[in-house]
């Protein structure tokens, strides 16, 4: 190592105050990599440099439950003034959740999809936030909230029922933080279809500064057993499907297929927006692969990915410090802007500021860029009063951290 790699790491186990230094020492669970993935992991005392060039990420969503502000132009406006204030560089707003698409879209109509998230003025709702947070410097990058995921009584699960997939007992609904959903078939063609022209509508259409894909650009493990995909696996391996969701030949087979559609993605993305960024939002690695077949350290090795942020929701300072110090993350960072997804609360389960404060500075000291789940919860739906997060959250980021030149002309 050279020395003033030895000097920077010295000042950074230096920030660390005896909590955070005790977890350092005492390590995070194993994670189970399928083979042909295993990231890259420092000598002992090392660490790898973080390219200066990365912007640090200082986001937040803006979601269906921020729906009453993100339907009045005027509140969105003040919105995106705040947060410009408060040194916050990028937005998340949802335009795909429930089975429904949060703008005009031509193709979800299509679909039998009806548009139901118009603005209090009859506005576009996705036009309205970019335009003014364009205003205030931020950069805007519509998230696919849903990704494969809709409730069973969508009409998008009720008009196509072709489209969905299932258990190997013929199950076909989960449970989710949304509630009871079924699953679209990541591996049927007219699904891909369907999910990678919404991708080039909003991208022709939209001025977006990229466009985010989360942990439900997925497939839970043990579903995959409908007969499309079942015939195609045998097809392609010549083999019977095992009855083990688990099998590793029958994981990586569809990891790998999901994989591919995520490489259809970002080629729709880069042809109509060369220089957008091609986001990805998934849960911590050993959650996205064994229970999701979600393979995002193989997408940063095929080049796919050009932000990372890693949705680590807990309301534990220690589990959520051993997800940030995970060796995947720190390879990440060599290679790509990688930031940390913090919960700021729920609206029955408020999150103490001081807990924020504590994973924020976590995430900072490790180079990591945050951005927060979600909007309403940074300081309306929140414990402390609206003046009080404020200001903390002012004291946390003191210094701008401006994206906006990366901004080009596509």
């Amino acid at each position: 190592m050279t020395s003033p790699l030895k000097h920077k790491l010295k000042h950074r186990i230096l920030l660390f105050w005896a909590a955070l230094l005790a977890v350092v020492m005492l390590g995070g669970p194993a994670i189970a990599f399928p083979p042909s993935v295993v990231p890259w992991e420092a000598e002992p005392g090392q660490l790898a440099p973080i390219p200066q060039s990365f912007q640090k990420i200082r986001g937040v969503w803006l979601t269906t439950n921020d729906m009453n502000m993100l339907r009045d132009s005027s509140q969105v406006q003040s919105a995106m003034a705040e947060l410009s204030q408060l040194n916050f560089n990028t937005v998340y707003p949802v335009v795909w959740n429930s089975g429904y698409a949060l703008y005009p879209s031509v193709i979800a109509q299509r679909a039998g999809i009806p548009y139901i998230h118009r603005g209090a003025a009859g506005q576009d709702i996705l036009a309205d936030v970019i335009n003014q947070a364009h205003r205030q410097g931020l950069l805007a990058i519509p998230w696919f909230e849903f990704g494969f995921m809709t409730p069973p009584s969508s009409e998008l699960a009720t008009a196509h029922p072709d489209w969905l997939t299932q258990r190997q007992d013929g199950s076909q609904t989960s449970g989710s933080a949304a509630g009871e959903v079924v699953w679209l078939n990541p591996f049927k063609p007219e699904v891909q279809q369907f999910i990678n022209s919404l991708v080039a509508e909003i991208a022709t259409r939209y001025d977006i500064d990229g466009i985010q894909f989360d942990d439900h650009t997925a497939l839970p493990s043990d579903f995959g057993y409908d007969p499309y995909t079942v015939a195609l696996y045998q097809q392609e391996t010549k083999q019977p499907v095992p009855s083990n969701p688990r099998d590793p030949a029958w994981m990586r087979w569809r990891a790998d297929k999901i994989t591919d559609f995520v490489a259809q993605l970002n080629q729709t993305v880069k042809q109509h927006r060369p220089q957008a960024i091609f986001s990805v939002s998934p849960n911590p690695y050993d959650t996205a692969y064994n229970s999701f077949l979600q393979d995002w350290v193989g997408w940063i090795n095929r080049g796919l990915v050009d932000e990372l942020l890693v949705q680590v929701y807990r309301w534990d300072i220690n589990s959520f410090t051993d997800q940030i110090l995970r060796p995947e993350i720190q390879t990440a960072q060599t290679q790509i802007p990688v930031g940390i997804g913090i919960m700021t609360g729920l609206r029955h389960r408020p999150m103490p500021m001081s807990m924020i404060q504590s994973q924020v500075m976590r995430s900072t000291a490790q180079g990591l860029g945050v951005a927060f789940f979600y909007y309403e919860s940074l300081w309306y739906d929140a414990p402390e009063p609206v003046a009080e997060r404020q200001a903390r959250f002012r004291d946390l980021f003191s210094v701008p951290a401006s994206r906006f030149s990366l901004r080009r002309q596509a």
